[in-house]
């Protein structure tokens, strides 16, 4: 199919030329004496993205899966007992993982489609007077509903409760797209990886954690081998790994980085909530509701987009992709074909974010959704175009006149045979 496929998935997002260039690399000796002038500023750079001065970020060659496991096997012990909540597939991971690696987990379900109910946090932990709970493991942006909860409020409930517990949250596909404060939030355990705010390829798991988290890991017994701090920690120090890491990904990461700082975190913040309400703003022209039930909740990163009774959601992203080149997110689980999903983070622009606003709304139609023509990309442009920063005054060539006086007899010949040369 001609032209570039529509990438709007929400996670692995677009890859920016600028980054892929720079990860264009001739393979390079991780051992040698240059390497450190690569590994070491990015690692001490990725703290700018968590906004943590004291915490301490490493690398793993893996995915968010493997860094959800690193922080659970670095800090905890066989049997330990660990708080929470189920509100979408990745919340839902998570807790598997801790429970198959022999955790105890005292689990708080509540709907798909509203945020970590933080009442009931507060309730189980107010409860917990002999402070069993060793962990309380919080999802700050489900992806697979398009649900964004609320880290302060959760650091708040444990200061409240006077609870001591670890504070772990899986910010995948929310970190460096929408605020996280590591060091004011009190996060203990930060976890994202490469192939969502970063844009890069997937294949980094990236854990940010606090000398807390550091120095329970000293005695942690769950067991570990990859995914060892202790390891990394060593080798980082003289900036290296203990094994051998992904090159082109540390040059991305490296570009990355840096395009978020030249753009500015506040600046990737507030362009992915224009983004996003754009896309909620066509939804609702479109006369269609989100997964997410309450405003509070609105993802600046993805919209779950629930389809009329009686249409399967998986139709609509099989028609996108197969006709439009238009690749959109999947519902999972129990959402599956109830729902496709709009990615809108990364890098990504309004007129990008047009194209995937046109193709689902041609794809509905296709399949019989009755939404009217146009009449999403009309809302997201009337608002992307109404709220967009002015432009400085820029001077111009001078217009040409309306008419032009006639040549005369002699010049036709010479004007004409000149035309169009």
């Amino acid at each position: 199919m001609a032209g570039r496929n529509f990438l709007f998935v929400p996670g692995p997002t677009n890859v920016p030329d600028r980054v892929l260039r720079a990860m264009h690399r001739a393979m390079e000796d991780h051992r040698s004496s240059d390497f450190p002038a690569l590994a070491a500023p990015v690692l001490e750079n990725l703290k700018k993205i968590f906004k943590t001065k004291s915490g301490h970020a490493v690398v793993f060659p893996s995915s968010g899966t493997g860094a959800w496991e690193a922080s659970l096997s670095n800090t905890l012990s066989p049997g330990n007992k660990v708080l929470a909540s189920r509100f979408g597939m990745f919340s839902h991971l998570w807790i598997d993982m801790a429970q198959r690696l022999g955790l105890q987990v005292e689990v708080i379900d509540a709907e798909w489609g509203e945020g970590a109910p933080i009442e009931r946090y507060r309730e189980a932990l107010v409860a917990d007077r002999s402070h069993a709970f060793k962990a309380v493991l919080f999802t700050h942006n489900e992806t697979a509903t398009g649900v964004t909860s609320d880290v302060a409020a959760i650091r708040r409930v444990l200061n409240d409760a006077g609870h001591p517990a670890l504070l772990m949250v899986d910010g995948v596909s929310s970190i460096g797209s929408i605020d996280f404060r590591m060091d004011e939030w009190g996060v203990d355990l930060a976890i994202t990886g490469s192939q969502k705010g970063l844009m890069l390829p997937a294949g980094l798991g990236i854990v940010c954690a606090s000398q807390k988290a550091l120095a329970l890991s000293e005695s942690a017994k769950l067991p570990r081998a990859f995914f060892d701090f202790g390891d990394m920690l060593k080798a980082n120090t003289t900036g290296y790994f203990p094994y051998t890491p992904s090159l082109p990904l540390l040059y991305g990461l490296r570009e990355s980085i840096d395009m978020l700082m030249e753009e500015g975190l506040e600046n990737v913040f507030a362009r992915h909530h224009r983004l996003a309400q754009g896309t909620r703003l066509a939804i609702q022209a479109w006369q269609l509701e989100l997964c997410a039930r309450s405003p509070q909740w609105y993802s600046n990163t993805v919209s779950a987009i629930m389809v009329p009774p009686g249409f399967n959601g998986a139709e609509v992203i099989d028609v996108a992709y197969r006709r439009y080149n238009l690749s959109l997110g999947a519902g999972l689980a129990r959402m599956a074909g109830r729902l496709f999903r709009i990615g809108h983070l990364g890098d990504v622009n309004e007129l990008m974010l047009m194209g995937a606003i046109a193709g689902a709304e041609m794809a509905m139609r296709d399949v019989g959704i009755k939404v009217t023509p146009g009449s999403g990309v009309a809302a997201a442009g009337e608002y992307w175009r109404s709220t967009a920063a002015p432009l400085a005054r820029r001077e111009l060539p001078p217009r040409a006149p309306d008419s032009q006086p006639a040549p005369s007899p002699g010049a036709k010949g010479k004007a004409t045979a000149g035309a169009g040369r």
